[in-house]
């Protein structure tokens, strides 16, 4: 009987004796509980405590705050001092591993020499009084690879000295064949006798019997590049071996000759430490500061540019600045004219000015150059000095801005400004030359010496024999890269950076400070984020378990019925215990029943 009573039990499911204890009260405070003393695992090692958490977002402040005031001070300060200038001028002065210096020291950008000849077609009909008939012939283009060589720096003057190592390689593919006959005047023999009228009549009848028995003409015939590199002639071999040491012409007759390989010219340039007024300018040729071929200034003065860098017109605000070229035998200016564009960089555009050469009348600086067997012509430039006694002239091409008379004087001149001026592209910033081209025309004055019997028909003339172009069109896309990049990109970004960083930084401080306001005022706590996440696990929870009990109230409405139908058969069970016990399974506590009936 006990064992049945015992036995007498209502089966439960397992979802009713789970929830049939929790409340909702009991989870609020398991959450809070947890919110309080929360642990993050990674890997199963313990991170962090809900306590620290308040600390360390504190941190995270803190260091916000800090990164955003440097960040603003930072951009006040690099849009208050012009620091990339700073940048620039510290690499743009000549010094050991600058950029300047790299670019100085060897270039690699295509610099051309472009020699034109004029042949006379008339040799004959000139010597009879006809006008020289000329016809240009050309271009011979040599590519011009240039170093500079036993580099010395300085620093008592902030210079530093060099030599020019030039090798000049005809390039075919841009030239007419060099091997090109050519009629033109005979300079050693006509220089003799452009001479004698000074020497008197017996030296000059001496002259006169030597040229005649040697069989000199007052033309020859030579090829282009003969005329260019070199011919062997008897008076140049003469002059080579007697004239003085100072005076003393190579062994050879050549327009080009001295340009190959090392020049024994010692230059001396300023580096720009002591101002950049004077970038980029002679200091010194073979240890003097001046020319010796002229006697007094501006004619002495070496202050020029080789042709790699000049003065900075932004730095400077001067408008004339000034080349050197030994060929030339003195500087010439170079004059402002407008602001132009090259390759998407912006520079300066410099040309010659047109009274440059010629005559003191219109070039007060130019009357130095007079000497006292010289009458000044416009246009046209006295350098015998520094010709060995030659009576060279130079002017510009085809006589362009010239004295009329003397493009009048000749037949086949065309003179062009595009063709014929020398002119500049420097930029302004940096002092770097973009595009240039120096265009000279070398003329030989001859004096008539009617005691010399193979030139006494041969009458008073300056005589055009050929012109040159130096100079780059273009610079390598490496150099013009790095221009571009100081001279454009880095002008615009910095101020953006600048600017960027100012409302960054003052974005990230007023952010830390109005986020700690919001907290003081409403005393956040750190852990009410974590709480609100269990709260809303809570009723997620809560609407699981309110779906379970719904369930639970019909099962347990089918577990009643069932409990009344087998009732009957329960009760007889407990009463009558011969009854074979497999055959009724009792459902209830007997000893409970019995007490209620």
């Amino acid at each position: 009987m006990s064992n049945c009573m015992n036995s007498f039990s209502l089966p439960l499911s397992p979802s009713l004796s789970f929830y049939q204890g929790i409340e909702v009260s009991y989870f609020v405070n398991f959450f809070r509980t947890l919110t309080a003393n929360i642990l993050v695992y990674k890997n199963g090692k313990h991170i962090l405590t809900a306590p620290h958490l308040d600390s360390i977002l504190n941190g995270y402040r803190l260091a916000v705050i800090i990164i955003g005031i440097v960040t603003l001070i930072l951009g006040i300060v690099l849009s208050s001092i012009p620091w990339l200038d700073y940048f620039i001028l510290k690499n743009l002065r000549l010094w050991n591993d600058t950029l300047s210096y790299h670019y100085w020291q060897r270039p690699g950008v295509i610099r051309l020499t472009k020699v034109y000849i004029y042949n006379v077609t008339n040799p004959d009909g000139f010597l009879g009084g006809e006008k020289p008939k000329l016809q240009e012939v050309g271009p011979f283009v040599y590519r011009e690879d240039m170093e500079k060589v036993n580099v010395k720096f300085h620093e008592n003057n902030y210079t530093v000295s060099y030599q020019h190592k030039k090798i000049l390689q005809f390039v075919p593919e841009l030239s007419i064949d060099k091997n090109t006959p050519i009629v033109t005047p005979n300079i050693p023999m006509l220089t003799l006798t452009s001479l004698s009228p000074k020497l008197g009549y017996l030296l000059s009848k001496t002259i006169s019997i030597v040229l005649t028995a040697a069989k000199l003409k007052p033309f020859i015939n030579v090829t282009a590049d003969q005329l260019v590199f070199g011919y062997d002639d008897a008076l140049v071999s003469l002059a080579h071996r007697f004239y003085p040491k100072h005076m003393r012409p190579m062994e050879r007759m050549g327009l080009l000759l001295g340009r190959n390989g090392t020049l024994t010219e010692v230059s001396n340039i300023k580096t720009g430490y002591q101002g950049m007024e004077q970038f980029g300018y002679i200091d010194s040729l073979n240890g003097m500061d001046h020319l010796s071929h002229w006697n007094e200034e501006p004619c002495t003065s070496i202050a020029g540019s080789e042709g790699s860098f000049f003065p900075p017109r932004d730095i400077t605000k001067s408008d004339v600045v000034h080349i050197y070229d030994k060929d030339l035998c003195r500087i010439i200016p170079l004059r402002y004219v407008k602001r132009v564009e090259k390759d998407g960089l912006a520079a300066d555009l410099y040309r010659l000015p047109n009274n440059s050469y010629g005559d003191s009348r219109n070039n007060p600086e130019n009357k130095c150059y007079d000497t006292n067997d010289y009458e000044a012509v416009q246009g046209l430039q006295n350098i015998s000095p520094c010709q060995y006694g030659a009576p060279v002239y130079i002017s510009n091409p085809h006589f362009y801005e010239s004295d009329p008379q003397l493009l009048d004087a000749v037949e086949g001149l065309q003179p062009e400004r595009e063709k014929h001026e020398t002119y500049f592209k420097i930029q302004p910033k940096l002092g770097m030359p973009l595009e240039g081209k120096v265009r000279i025309q070398l003329n030989l004055k001859v004096t008539r010496a009617k005691d010399v019997h193979p030139v006494r028909d041969f009458r008073d003339f300056v005589f055009p024999v050929m012109w040159l172009e130096e100079g780059i069109s273009e610079l390598t896309p490496a150099i013009k890269g790095w221009l571009y990049l100081a001279t454009v990109i880095a002008p615009h970004a910095v101020p953006i950076g600048s600017y960027l960083m100012i409302v960054g930084g003052a974005s990230a401080v007023i952010f830390s400070f109005v986020r700690a306001y919001q907290n003081f005022m409403f005393a956040r706590d750190p852990s009410l984020e974590i709480l609100e996440m269990g709260r809303r696990s809570l009723r997620r929870g809560s609407s699981f378990i309110a779906h379970q009990q719904h369930k639970l109230m019909l099962h347990q409405r089918d577990n009643y019925a069932l409990l009344r139908t087998h009732m009957p058969h329960a009760m007889t069970a407990c009463l009558d215990p011969e009854r074979d016990s497999d055959d009724v399974q009792p459902i209830i506590d007997c000893a409970a029943g019995i007490q209620e009936v």
